[in-house]
C-alpha cells in the first residue's frame, strides 16, 4: 500500500501539475490568436438553360490560425435563402442536398502560401483542403484573395462545384432548370481577439 502511495505522489508531483498547466495555457494563447469570422456570406448561382437560381447564407462560421495557415469554415445548408419560390427551396433541402442527413457544408485545410499576417496588404492565395457537401468529401485547391488590415482580414473567393463531385442527383425532368456546375461566391470579414 505504501508503494502505491509513493508512486501516486511521483505521478501527481508539483512539477507535473505545473507542466500540465503550462501546456493548457499555451493552447489557450494559441487559440486566442486565431482569426474568427465576424461577418460572412456564401452565395451560389445555378445558371441553367431554362432557369437562373440564386441563394445566399450569412450564417458562415470559421477560423484561421495565422501561425500555421490552417483554416476551417462551415455553413448550415438550411440557412440559404433566396431561390425563385418556397417550393424550390424545399426541394433544394429535401431532395437534392438532403439537409436532414447532411446539414452542414464544410471546407477545412491549409493555405498553401506562407503569409505574414502582421503586415498589411492584399495577397492572392490558394487554399488546399477538404470540401464536404452532401456528405461527400473532395480534396480541392481553391483560389482566393486575402486582405490584411491591422487586426482584421477579409477573404474573397469564387469557385465552381460540380454536382457529381458530391453525389447530388438532379431528376431528368428538371435537368434543364438546374446547372450541373454551381458557381459559389464566398466573402468573410475576420477579426483577431487583439482587434476586438
Amino acid at each position: 500500500m505504501a508503494s502505491k502511495k509513493i508512486r501516486l505522489r511521483k505521478i501527481i508531483s508539483p512539477a507535473s501539475i505545473l507542466s500540465t498547466v503550462l501546456v493548457l495555457v499555451g493552447h489557450l494563447v494559441v487559440a486566442q490568436n486565431k482569426y474568427e469570422v465576424s461577418k460572412g456570406s456564401i452565395s451560389f448561382t445555378s445558371n441553367a438553360k431554362l432557369e437562373l437560381i440564386n441563394a445566399t447564407s450569412d450564417k458562415v462560421r470559421g477560423i484561421i490560425d495565422p501561425a500555421t495557415g490552417q483554416f476551417a469554415f462551415v455553413v448550415k445548408v438550411q440557412s440559404f435563402e433566396g431561390f425563385n419560390s418556397e417550393l424550390q427551396r424545399q426541394h433544394f433541402n429535401e431532395r437534392y442536398l438532403e439537409t436532414e442527413k447532411f446539414y452542414e457544408a464544410t471546407f477545412s485545410g491549409k493555405i498553401i502560401e506562407q503569409l505574414d499576417f502582421s503586415k498589411n496588404g492584399v495577397s492572392e492565395v490558394r487554399a488546399k483542403g477538404n470540401l464536404t457537401i452532401h456528405g461527400k468529401k473532395q480534396v480541392r485547391i481553391i483560389k482566393g484573395k486575402i486582405t490584411i488590415n491591422d487586426n482584421d482580414i477579409s477573404i474573397e473567393s469564387e469557385f465552381t462545384v460540380p454536382l457529381t463531385d458530391h453525389d447530388i442527383s438532379i431528376p431528368q425532368i428538371v435537368s434543364q432548370k438546374i446547372a450541373t456546375e454551381i458557381m459559389v461566391t464566398f466573402k468573410a470579414s475576420m477579426a483577431s481577439p487583439k482587434g476586438k
